[in-house]
């Protein structure tokens, strides 16, 4: 490899110590100009130009091959390639004393102190034999080789200034003495001259080189001195140092503030924190960010704190928050040692001379409170062996390569721990009001600082009395404040930040009282060409937060309550018809969900008009493609709206998404939504109130839902209302039955088929018929029973409706194992297994299995039995459905005697026992005593069995068939397997 110098004689050696000789003048003008134009393309007319300066022969172009040609063959490895933009020398900066020399420039401006700057300087120096290309003589590189010369003598006066901060003034007189006799209207070289005298004690020395530059510049230009040979002139006469010394940067520097005390949870984020900064290569970058009041700067603090052992150089702690970053730099260098007269003017100086202060060396940043990335890469760090943390209220999605936390609500036990720790023992005392106050908080850090803070300050104020307040929406920010700390100041300066069309889509989305909105709702909303951008905005500002896609496929976005409060007391925009436009469409699209399901709910749908949709079609197909997956994205958003809405619309939208969620057999929530409407009228209130008592009945409260039904019965009855009045009646009809009022419930069957006789379906009358059929069999009149269920059966199959069906096959299969048809019940009931389980309804599969199970429990296959057992409780389980639970765990525990394990049997059908006895279902518990029976008796517990006898036996009605078939499967199963 050959190595080439042009900082003096043009020189090249081949093999070290062997220097190439070049014999023609064009020759070497030739390797002159593509040396110094290393790497860059040069035009052929420029080679053409230099190599002849008075005019080019015809044969230039060819001479020209011809030179280059005879370079490569004298130069082993040259490396010239010719394209379409001229002629390019290849080489590294090892092999080209003017690259080496600007690559060790570079490393002194990056040096992270004047002494490491000034050996870089003083070995780029070095490198210069004399004047660029001495003794050859090209016109066409004059201008090239003056703008080196004055790049070396820029070069010199850089390392000058370097020793100077360093102290090293001594050996640096005689060498500025030189350079400026050479340069006598440098006024750089002059100032320094004049700083390096007054330190060696020489002040006249000093003061007489000023008075011969003023002198120079007067008689050659006719102009004063500049501003900084001013500047040292007039230190000099005060006798001050013109360029006080830098001293070195103290090392370690902590500027953390300290970690809070009460500090509470976070645990897994920190765990990441510590991962990811702590990692070697590179520099790792964390960004938190988050809604207002998340905690972010507590979290950063506490992680630097943790993270101190790992960065024993230092933690820069620096706010942001309002600042120039001019400002910040400034201060920051200053922290790392450099005095206020070495800071450079440039913003990017300043950053350089940052980096070049942390290279090599260990140190955790923690930027608190960014604005945008920008902000965040000019106080990057550039070597290994440092880590930034930042926080800021955005995302920085622009800042390639971070790290990127989220940071949400604490959890509920780390919320009720901050807030013990602050108002101390009497939250544990207070535990539910204190609840109260965690939700109305939403668990943000802040909201509870400011609520313990007030509790902590008034030690008389009653948890309950502050929950209160709080849970005021209209007071609630106006109570979280205390001192300098207030959540709605919070919110305001990640308002304030957005852009118009941003607070325009802040002010819409706090109007809208959902709890979390899809995609297509905050478009509708936000009704402005814009829209995306500006919800992009919100989402970078952690005013809103973007999740995943719901079960639809739709993306959702949230806002969180505390910030949706400050929305909503914003003035409203100028037009808010997306508010209406989504109500509309949620509404019609709960109607035209439910209508997509099977309503399995044993009550009339209100009679109501299909609302208008203002969606598009192909948006509304794909919503509902899945009806069940729509309620379930959309429930508590569907909860929210009902209690906003009138009596009517209320009980309209509840009934469609009672349809969901009763099919599902998600009672408990449909009773809470129930209940959270008020209404006044006397006719709606009644179908509400029936509404709630069949969600009674369905959780096994017989005895209240009986009175119940009947006190609606007699309302609707009032009131003419047919349709309701015969679903009611229905209902208490099977009511009865769970209580064992066979005859009674008979006769209420009755009144119902003839309530419905004007308008029944098949799926009421076939309601109406199972409840005859299931009183028939318990009054022993087994025959008619069959003659209903044949009837029911007959009418489903001619309804197509696979669900109707099954149900019907339920009953027949039943009333047909009691006439001792077995082999007609099981095809039956397989056959309704089977239909049911391609239907959504589960609640009537797990009907069917349970009588599955007991009808193979009576002909003796004891593991198709026990298996059908096991789905059906699984499923009843899954639904909540707790009479048809405790039948099915009372025929396993039943198998378990069987199977040699009775005393394991025992405390489960106890349990039962207590259960049935608060329903009040006679029938149940008399079976389950005759169970527990045979269980006593295996286990050889005489007495208890014989006092089970007389309980069970107590409890038995003679006529009752279905007991008597459902005695004959459990005592199949209690026999040895």
């Amino acid at each position: 490899m050959a190595h080439f110098g042009v900082l003096g004689p043009l020189a090249v050696e081949g093999p070290p110590g062997h220097w190439v000789a070049l014999r023609g003048e064009r020759q070497r003008t030739l390797l002159a100009v593509l040396l110094l134009n290393a790497g860059r393309p040069v035009p052929a007319d420029v080679l053409v130009e230099a190599l002849w300066p008075d005019g080019p022969p015809k044969s230039a172009t060819s001479n020209l091959h011809t030179y280059l040609s005879r370079l490569r063959e004298r130069i082993d490895g040259l490396r010239v390639e010719h394209g379409p933009l001229g002629y390019r020398l290849h080489v590294e900066p090892a092999e080209l004393d003017l690259l080496g020399f600007r690559a060790a420039v570079a490393e002194g401006r990056q040096a992270a102190d004047p002494v490491a700057a000034a050996a870089h300087y003083r070995r780029a120096l070095a490198l210069w034999r004399g004047p660029v290309l001495a003794g050859l003589h090209v016109p066409r590189l004059e201008a090239d080789v003056a703008r080196l010369e004055s790049e070396r003598l820029a070069v010199f006066e850089d390392c000058v200034d370097a020793e100077l901060a360093a102290g090293r003034h001594g050996e640096l007189t005689g060498e500025l003495q030189a350079a400026l006799t050479e340069h006598p209207l440098r006024e750089r070289l002059a100032a320094q001259l004049m700083t390096a005298l007054h330190r060696a004690g020489q002040q006249g020395s000093a003061l007489e080189v000023y008075r011969r530059l003023r002198a120079t510049l007067i008689e050659e230009l006719g102009v004063e001195p500049g501003a900084e040979a001013r500047r040292v002139h007039a230190a000099v006469l005060r006798g001050e140092d013109p360029v006080p010394r830098l001293p070195p940067a103290v090392w370690p520097v902590c500027q953390l503030p300290p970690d809070i005390g009460d500090f509470t949870g976070r645990e897994a984020e920190l765990a990441e924190l510590t991962r990811v900064l702590g990692a070697d290569g590179g520099v790792p970058v964390a960004v938190l960010s988050g809604e207002p009041g998340a905690g972010k700067s507590t979290l950063a603090v506490r992680a630097a704190h943790r993270l101190r052992g790992r960065f024993p150089d230092g933690q820069l702690y620096v706010p942001l928050a309002g600042r120039e970053i001019g400002e910040v730099l400034a201060d920051l260098l200053r922290a790392l040692g450099v005095p206020g007269p070495a800071v450079p003017d440039d913003v990017r100086a300043r950053a350089a001379v940052f980096r070049g202060r942390l290279s090599d060396r260990r140190v955790l940043v923690v930027l608190d409170e960014a604005d945008g990335p920008g902000q965040v890469r000019t106080l990057l760090p550039g070597t290994p062996g440092c880590a930034v943390l930042v926080t800021s209220r955005r995302r920085l999605s622009g800042l390639a390569g971070a790290h990127r936390l989220a940071l949400g609500p604490l959890s509920g036990a780390d919320a009720a721990e901050l807030l013990d720790r602050l108002a101390g023992a009497r939250v544990a005392r207070e535990r539910a009001d204190a609840e109260r106050i965690i939700t109305a908080c939403a668990r943000l850090p802040l909201a509870l600082r400011i609520a313990g803070s007030r509790l902590a300050i008034r030690p008389h104020l009653r948890l309950g009395e502050l929950a209160d307040r709080l849970e005021d929406e209209v007071r609630r920010l106006d109570e979280l404040t205390v001192s300098d700390l207030a959540v709605r100041s919070s919110i305001a300066l990640s308002y304030e930040g957005l852009r118009p069309p941003a607070r325009r889509a802040f002010r819409l989305l706090g109007r809208c009282r959902l709890a979390d909105l899809p995609a297509w709702a905050v478009t509708t909303l936000v009704d402005d060409p814009d829209a995306d951008e500006a919800v992009e905005e919100l989402v970078e500002a952690s005013l809103l937060e973007a999740r995943g896609p719901d079960p639809t496929g739709e993306g959702r976005y949230r806002m969180h309550d505390l910030v949706r409060l400050y929305a909503a007391e914003l003035p409203e925009p100028s037009s808010a018809e997306g508010v209406r436009t989504v109500l509309a469409a949620t509404l019609a699209l709960a109607d035209a969900a439910a209508a997509r399901l099977p309503r399995t709910v044993p009550m009339p749908s209100p009679a109501a008009e299909p609302p208008p949709q203002p969606l598009p079609a192909e948006l509304v197909e794909r919503l509902l493609a899945r009806p069940d997956d729509w309620f379930a994205a959309e429930r508590a958003n569907l909860v929210l709206l009902i209690g906003t809405l009138g009596a009517r619309d209320a009980l309209l939208l509840l009934d469609r998404l009672g349809v969901y969620l009763y099919l599902h057999g998600q009672y408990a929530d449909m009773r809470a939504a129930y209940e959270t409407v008020s209404v006044a009228d006397p006719p709606l209130a009644t179908v509400a109130e029936a509404t709630l008592t069949l969600l009674r009945h369905a959780r096994g409260e017989y005895e209240e839902a009986a009175v119940r039904y009947r006190a609606c019965a007699k309302e609707l009855e009032a009131h003419g209302d047919r349709r309701t009045h015969a679903w009611v009646s229905a209902n208490l009809a099977h009511c009865l039955i769970g209580l064992g009022r066979a005859e009674e419930a008979l006769e209420t069957a009755a009144h119902a088929r003839e309530l419905f006789t004007v308008d029944g379906s098949t799926a009421e009358l076939g309601w109406v018929r199972a409840a005859e059929s299931a009183a028939l069999l318990r009054l022993g009149r087994i025959r008619e029973a069959r003659e209903v269920d044949r009837t029911a059966l007959a009418a489903a199959r001619s309804s197509g409706d696979p669900r109707v069906i099954g149900e019907a096959l339920h009953g027949f299969a039943w009333s047909s194992l009691l006439t001792g048809e077995d082999r007609e019940a099981a095809a039956a009931i397989a056959e309704s297994v089977t239909l049911l389980r391609g239907t959504k309804v589960r609640s009537a599969l797990a009907k069917s299995l349970r009588t599955l199970g007991a009808i193979s429990a009576a002909s003796g296959a004891r593991a198709e039995a026990t298996a059908a057992f096991e789905e059906a409780r699984a499923l009843a389980r899954e639904l909540d459905e707790r009479p048809r639970e405790l039948s099915c765990t009372r025929a396993l525990a039943a198998s378990w005697i069987g199977e040699g394990r009775a005393a394991q049997a025992i405390p489960v059908l106890r349990a039962c026992l207590d259960e049935y006895g608060e329903m009040g279902s006679r029938p149940a518990a008399g079976l389950t005593w005759l169970v527990l029976h045979r269980a006593y008796a295996a286990v050889g517990d005489e007495e208890s069995a014989e006092q089970a006898a007389e309980e069970a036996a107590a409890l038995a009605d003679p006529r009752d068939a279905s007991a008597a078939a459902l005695r004959r499967a459990l005592l199949a199963l209690t026999e040895p397997a």
